[in-house]
């Protein structure tokens, strides 16, 4: 039975187990929850909850088919030479268990089974879900670390309410700030039309600092400017959420708060193997708004998956540099 899985750290072999044969798990990795006596360093884990979404719903099923399109990510990154898997010991989680009808509920529960994972000394790899289930993940990250959070998004989400509701896929980032679990926002990709001129101004009224990185200023000065850019800001430990609507809804067309004119998916992946390169530490990442529904081809899915994968081997990379 050469399918059964022999450990953390250790995929099924795709070369004797078929890839749409056995359980479904992210990079077909071993499904443990016990990380600490197992050694585990990097989990993946899903947090399948769209009550915080604002327009289209569906991104609850995100981690599923994140996981199903996963299966065709192999051991051995040569862009960046590394094991991601390996060296992580990694291994699938499973699924937050969310309340699907209570965000303020779920919200503790994410922060529980973050803090689970942090606590068993491994870092998380987080598939959500919409992006409302950052501020649980950082409810547990960032009493820790505090760290400095790159933001990539189409949007700022740092609104204050919808509909009175503060507490949404479109408000996390103040959220975040006003409850002390952050010490910066760099936000990459920010473009479209806004709702009023004055929503520009939070960042210079804001009491921790913000960096707004906007698509015309990457489209006028190029990706490896961007790359550059971010290496002076990054320093300390470091959280990456990654909002897929950051990428143009020609690459990723299954989001619920699709805007057009983002990064390219090759221009992406690049960036996130970059960070490699960049000497602060990363402490999470999590890849939000993946609605299946609205993509029956499955290569918004597809482009998760392998988003993940690089941001696995960034920390692997990091892990080898000595850098934690």
């Amino acid at each position: 039975m050469g399918w059964v899985f022999s450990g953390a750290g250790e995929p099924l072999d795709s070369l004797k187990s078929p890839r749409f044969s056995q359980p479904i798990t992210f990079a077909r990795l071993p499904f443990i929850r016990d990380l600490k006596s197992n050694g585990v360093l990097g989990v993946f884990v899903g947090i399948p909850f769209d009550g915080g979404a604002t327009y289209y719903t569906g991104a609850r099923l995100g981690p599923q088919f994140i996981r199903a399109e996963s299966r065709l990510l192999r051991p051995y990154n040569m862009d960046l030479d590394v094991y991601p898997f390996k060296v992580l010991k990694a291994v699938d989680y499973g699924d937050v268990d969310v309340v699907p009808t209570n965000v303020i509920k779920t919200l503790d529960k994410i922060e529980d089974g973050v803090r689970d994972i942090i606590n068993q000394g491994a870092t998380p790899f987080i598939a959500g879900g919409d992006h409302s289930v950052t501020l649980g993940i950082l409810r547990a990250i960032g009493k820790r670390y505090k760290p400095l959070v790159l933001h990539f998004d189409s949007h700022f989400d740092y609104w204050d309410e919808y509909w009175g509701e503060r507490y949404t896929h479109g408000t996390w980032v103040r959220r975040a700030i006003e409850e002390g679990l952050i010490s910066g926002v760099v936000q990459v990709g920010i473009r479209g039309p806004q709702y009023d001129k004055a929503d520009l101004e939070y960042p210079r009224e804001s009491p921790v600092p913000i960096r707004v990185i906007t698509m015309s200023e990457v489209d006028s000065k190029g990706i490896n400017w961007l790359i550059n850019e971010l290496r002076g800001l990054l320093r300390g430990p470091v959280y990456v959420s990654f909002d897929i609507d950051s990428i143009d809804p020609a690459f990723a067309p299954g989001t619920g708060t699709r805007e057009v004119g983002g990064f390219t998916s090759r221009e992406a992946l690049t960036i996130v193997k970059s960070l490699s390169t960049m000497g602060f530490e990363l402490v999470g990442f999590d890849l939000v708004e993946v609605s299946p529904p609205l993509d029956p081809t499955g290569v918004t899915s597809l482009l998760a998956a392998n988003i993940i994968y690089q941001a696995m081997s960034v920390k692997a990379k990091q892990l080898s540099k000595g850098v934690t």
